[in-house]
Protein backbone atom coordinates (compact mmCIF):
# COMPACT_ATOMS: atom_id res chain seq x y z
CA UNK A 1 0.00 0.00 0.00
CA UNK A 2 1.42 3.21 -0.95
CA UNK A 3 0.86 6.14 1.02
CA UNK A 4 1.62 10.10 0.43
CA UNK A 5 2.06 12.99 2.25
CA UNK A 6 0.45 16.15 1.85
CA UNK A 7 1.22 17.99 -1.56
CA UNK A 8 4.15 20.43 -1.64
CA UNK A 9 5.24 22.97 -3.75
CA UNK A 10 7.46 26.07 -3.80
CA UNK A 11 8.28 29.16 -6.02
CA UNK A 12 9.08 32.80 -6.43
CA UNK A 13 6.50 35.31 -6.43
CA UNK A 14 7.39 38.76 -8.25
CA UNK A 15 5.68 40.99 -5.68
CA UNK A 16 6.66 44.95 -5.16
CA UNK A 17 10.00 46.71 -5.58
CA UNK A 18 11.61 44.39 -7.54
CA UNK A 19 11.45 41.42 -5.12
CA UNK A 20 10.69 37.63 -6.22
CA UNK A 21 9.62 36.12 -3.10
CA UNK A 22 10.02 32.90 -2.27
CA UNK A 23 6.93 30.81 -1.12
CA UNK A 24 6.27 26.85 0.03
CA UNK A 25 3.17 25.79 -0.25
CA UNK A 26 1.90 22.96 1.91
CA UNK A 27 -1.21 21.14 1.37
CA UNK A 28 -4.68 21.74 -0.44
CA UNK A 29 -7.72 22.94 -0.19
CA UNK A 30 -9.07 26.86 0.78
CA UNK A 31 -8.93 29.72 1.77
CA UNK A 32 -5.33 29.31 1.49
CA UNK A 33 -3.40 30.48 4.86
CA UNK A 34 -0.43 32.77 4.32
CA UNK A 35 2.26 32.26 7.09
CA UNK A 36 5.07 35.05 7.69
CA UNK A 37 8.43 34.48 9.06
CA UNK A 38 9.87 36.18 12.24
CA UNK A 39 12.71 38.24 11.98
CA UNK A 40 16.31 36.74 10.43
CA UNK A 41 13.60 33.42 9.81
CA UNK A 42 12.89 31.23 7.50
CA UNK A 43 9.82 29.14 6.66
CA UNK A 44 11.26 26.04 8.31
CA UNK A 45 10.96 28.40 11.51
CA UNK A 46 7.54 27.18 12.47
CA UNK A 47 8.44 23.23 12.91
CA UNK A 48 5.53 20.96 12.77
CA UNK A 49 2.96 24.22 12.97
CA UNK A 50 2.39 24.24 9.38
CA UNK A 51 1.77 20.48 8.68
CA UNK A 52 -0.30 20.33 11.30
CA UNK A 53 -2.76 23.57 9.78
CA UNK A 54 -1.89 21.99 6.45
CA UNK A 55 -3.93 18.71 7.53
CA UNK A 56 -7.35 20.55 6.21
CA UNK A 57 -6.11 23.23 3.89
CA UNK A 58 -3.45 24.77 1.74
CA UNK A 59 -0.50 26.81 3.49
CA UNK A 60 1.98 29.30 2.20
CA UNK A 61 5.01 29.83 4.08
CA UNK A 62 6.56 33.02 2.40
CA UNK A 63 10.25 34.39 2.99
CA UNK A 64 9.98 38.33 3.18
CA UNK A 65 12.86 40.51 1.52
CA UNK A 66 16.52 39.56 2.51
CA UNK A 67 15.06 36.90 4.46
CA UNK A 68 16.27 33.03 3.36
CA UNK A 69 15.61 32.53 -0.24
CA UNK A 70 14.50 35.67 -0.83
CA UNK A 71 16.99 37.84 -2.07
CA UNK A 72 17.60 41.44 -1.12
CA UNK A 73 17.13 44.49 -3.16
CA UNK A 74 17.36 48.14 -2.39
CA UNK A 75 15.10 48.91 -0.71
CA UNK A 76 14.90 49.91 3.32
CA UNK A 77 12.75 47.23 5.32
CA UNK A 78 9.42 49.15 6.24
CA UNK A 79 6.56 47.62 7.80
CA UNK A 80 4.24 48.95 4.57
CA UNK A 81 6.53 47.68 1.72
CA UNK A 82 6.54 44.00 3.49
CA UNK A 83 2.67 44.39 3.74
CA UNK A 84 2.44 45.12 -0.11
CA UNK A 85 4.90 42.14 -0.59
CA UNK A 86 2.37 39.93 1.47
CA UNK A 87 -0.83 41.41 -0.65
CA UNK A 88 0.64 41.15 -3.86
CA UNK A 89 2.01 37.35 -2.79
CA UNK A 90 -1.96 36.92 -1.78
CA UNK A 91 -3.02 38.27 -5.51
CA UNK A 92 -0.71 35.55 -7.06
CA UNK A 93 -2.67 32.65 -5.37
CA UNK A 94 -5.83 33.70 -7.17
CA UNK A 95 -9.08 34.94 -6.65
CA UNK A 96 -10.90 35.50 -3.29
CA UNK A 97 -8.94 36.74 0.31
CA UNK A 98 -6.79 34.57 1.82
CA UNK A 99 -6.26 34.11 5.89
CA UNK A 100 -2.94 35.20 7.09
CA UNK A 101 -0.66 34.25 10.09
CA UNK A 102 2.61 36.14 11.14
CA UNK A 103 4.72 35.82 13.78
CA UNK A 104 6.48 39.08 15.89
CA UNK A 105 7.87 40.44 13.17
CA UNK A 106 5.69 38.73 10.60
CA UNK A 107 3.24 39.35 12.90
CA UNK A 108 4.01 43.13 12.84
CA UNK A 109 3.69 42.20 8.58
CA UNK A 110 0.56 40.73 8.46
CA UNK A 111 -1.71 43.63 10.50
CA UNK A 112 -0.18 45.94 8.17
CA UNK A 113 -1.66 43.89 5.36
CA UNK A 114 -4.96 43.73 7.14
CA UNK A 115 -4.68 47.49 7.39
CA UNK A 116 -3.97 48.45 3.94
CA UNK A 117 -5.46 45.74 1.84
CA UNK A 118 -8.32 44.37 4.05
CA UNK A 119 -9.87 43.24 0.70
CA UNK A 120 -6.93 40.34 0.40
CA UNK A 121 -7.47 39.17 4.06
CA UNK A 122 -10.58 36.74 5.00
CA UNK A 123 -9.00 36.19 8.87
CA UNK A 124 -6.41 37.47 10.42
CA UNK A 125 -3.74 35.74 13.17
CA UNK A 126 -0.56 37.77 14.79
CA UNK A 127 1.61 35.93 16.89
CA UNK A 128 3.53 37.05 19.17
CA UNK A 129 3.39 40.83 18.31
CA UNK A 130 2.20 44.25 19.30
CA UNK A 131 0.02 47.07 17.70
CA UNK A 132 2.04 49.74 18.92
CA UNK A 133 6.08 49.92 19.81
CA UNK A 134 6.01 50.25 23.61
CA UNK A 135 3.70 47.09 23.55
CA UNK A 136 6.91 45.28 24.28
CA UNK A 137 8.71 45.50 27.68
CA UNK A 138 11.02 48.29 27.69
CA UNK A 139 14.33 45.24 27.87
CA UNK A 140 13.08 43.92 24.54
CA UNK A 141 12.73 47.79 23.16
CA UNK A 142 16.47 48.01 24.63
CA UNK A 143 17.70 44.79 22.64
CA UNK A 144 16.19 45.82 19.34
CA UNK A 145 17.55 48.90 19.47
CA UNK A 146 20.87 47.36 19.36
CA UNK A 147 20.23 44.94 16.53
CA UNK A 148 22.94 45.41 13.74
CA UNK A 149 25.56 44.06 11.88
CA UNK A 150 28.04 44.69 14.76
CA UNK A 151 26.53 41.86 16.41
CA UNK A 152 27.12 39.42 13.24
CA UNK A 153 29.95 37.27 14.79
CA UNK A 154 27.67 36.41 17.45
CA UNK A 155 24.86 35.96 15.29
CA UNK A 156 27.58 33.56 12.88
CA UNK A 157 26.94 31.20 15.93
CA UNK A 158 23.07 30.94 15.98
CA UNK A 159 20.60 28.50 14.97
CA UNK A 160 18.82 31.48 12.74
CA UNK A 161 22.41 32.41 10.91
CA UNK A 162 22.80 28.58 10.29
CA UNK A 163 19.35 28.56 8.69
CA UNK A 164 19.82 31.28 6.63
CA UNK A 165 23.08 30.58 5.49
CA UNK A 166 21.81 27.03 4.11
CA UNK A 167 19.67 28.64 1.53
CA UNK A 168 20.05 32.16 1.41
CA UNK A 169 21.86 33.25 -2.34
CA UNK A 170 23.91 35.21 -0.90
CA UNK A 171 25.48 34.74 2.52
CA UNK A 172 27.70 37.68 2.64
CA UNK A 173 24.34 39.84 2.58
CA UNK A 174 23.64 39.02 6.10
CA UNK A 175 25.06 41.78 7.59
CA UNK A 176 22.74 44.16 5.75
CA UNK A 177 19.79 41.92 6.71
CA UNK A 178 20.61 42.70 10.29
CA UNK A 179 20.96 46.31 9.65
CA UNK A 180 17.80 46.63 7.76
CA UNK A 181 15.95 44.83 10.50
CA UNK A 182 17.40 47.02 13.49
CA UNK A 183 16.55 49.82 11.78
CA UNK A 184 12.57 48.45 10.96
CA UNK A 185 12.30 47.68 14.38
CA UNK A 186 13.58 50.36 16.58
CA UNK A 187 11.18 52.73 14.63
CA UNK A 188 8.45 53.90 16.58
CA UNK A 189 4.89 52.98 15.35
CA UNK A 190 1.66 52.95 17.00
CA UNK A 191 -0.92 51.48 14.81
CA UNK A 192 -3.88 51.71 17.87
CA UNK A 193 -6.12 53.50 15.95
CA UNK A 194 -6.09 51.86 12.78
CA UNK A 195 -6.73 48.74 14.54
CA UNK A 196 -9.83 50.06 16.02
CA UNK A 197 -11.27 50.43 12.08
CA UNK A 198 -10.43 46.70 11.23
CA UNK A 199 -13.60 44.60 11.07
CA UNK A 200 -12.40 41.07 10.07
CA UNK A 201 -12.13 38.78 12.89
CA UNK A 202 -8.35 38.38 14.30
CA UNK A 203 -6.84 36.25 16.43
CA UNK A 204 -4.51 37.17 18.89
CA UNK A 205 -1.93 34.89 20.12
CA UNK A 206 1.09 35.14 22.73
CA UNK A 207 2.49 33.02 25.48
CA UNK A 208 2.21 33.96 29.25
CA UNK A 209 6.08 34.18 29.55
CA UNK A 210 5.99 36.24 26.08
CA UNK A 211 8.56 39.22 25.12
CA UNK A 212 4.85 41.26 24.96
CA UNK A 213 3.02 41.94 28.83
CA UNK A 214 -0.27 40.52 28.85
CA UNK A 215 -1.51 43.88 30.13
CA UNK A 216 -0.57 45.02 26.52
CA UNK A 217 -2.37 42.03 25.04
CA UNK A 218 -5.48 42.19 26.62
CA UNK A 219 -5.31 46.36 25.36
CA UNK A 220 -4.98 45.24 21.80
CA UNK A 221 -8.03 42.56 21.92
CA UNK A 222 -10.51 45.72 23.57
CA UNK A 223 -9.24 47.70 20.60
CA UNK A 224 -10.67 44.85 18.41
CA UNK A 225 -14.02 44.13 20.44
CA UNK A 226 -13.03 41.50 22.73
CA UNK A 227 -12.88 41.24 26.41
CA UNK A 228 -15.15 44.30 26.73
CA UNK A 229 -18.59 42.44 28.08
CA UNK A 230 -20.10 39.13 29.19
CA UNK A 231 -20.62 37.26 26.53
CA UNK A 232 -23.83 35.63 28.12
CA UNK A 233 -25.07 32.14 29.00
CA UNK A 234 -25.46 31.47 25.15
CA UNK A 235 -22.55 33.27 23.89
CA UNK A 236 -24.11 35.63 21.80
CA UNK A 237 -21.96 38.69 22.96
CA UNK A 238 -18.72 36.96 21.93
CA UNK A 239 -16.85 38.86 19.54
CA UNK A 240 -15.57 37.78 16.39
CA UNK A 241 -12.22 38.31 17.27
CA UNK A 242 -10.13 35.51 20.02
CA UNK A 243 -7.07 36.12 22.49
CA UNK A 244 -5.26 33.14 23.11
CA UNK A 245 -2.43 32.99 25.66
CA UNK A 246 -1.08 29.86 25.74
CA UNK A 247 0.74 28.67 29.52
CA UNK A 248 4.26 28.01 29.86
CA UNK A 249 5.30 29.84 26.28
CA UNK A 250 7.74 32.32 25.39
CA UNK A 251 8.12 34.62 22.85
CA UNK A 252 11.67 32.27 21.68
CA UNK A 253 9.09 29.02 21.01
CA UNK A 254 5.40 30.09 20.56
CA UNK A 255 5.38 30.16 17.30
CA UNK A 256 6.70 26.40 17.18
CA UNK A 257 4.32 25.09 20.27
CA UNK A 258 2.05 21.99 19.27
CA UNK A 259 -0.99 23.93 20.95
CA UNK A 260 -0.88 26.59 18.86
CA UNK A 261 -1.84 24.89 15.62
CA UNK A 262 -5.55 23.66 16.88
CA UNK A 263 -6.19 27.43 18.32
CA UNK A 264 -5.50 28.51 15.30
CA UNK A 265 -7.40 25.48 12.93
CA UNK A 266 -10.40 26.23 15.35
CA UNK A 267 -10.10 30.23 14.84
CA UNK A 268 -9.50 29.79 10.90
CA UNK A 269 -12.86 27.22 10.82
CA UNK A 270 -15.32 29.38 12.94
CA UNK A 271 -18.23 30.05 11.40
CA UNK A 272 -18.23 33.61 9.93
Amino acid sequence: MTTTGPRVEEGYAPVTGGVRMYWRSVGEGGPPLVVVHGGFGVVEMFGDVLGRLAAGRRVVAVELQGHGHTADVDRPFTWDAFADDVAALVGSLGPGPADLLGYSLGGGVVLRTAIRSPEAVRRLVVVSAPCRRDGWFPDVRAGQESVSSAGLDWMRQTPMYEAYAAVAPDVDAFPALMDKTGALISGDYDWTEEVRALTLPVLLAYGDADAIPPAHAAEFFALLGGGLRDAGWDGSGRPASRLAVLPGRTHYDVFAAPELAPVVDAFLTAAD
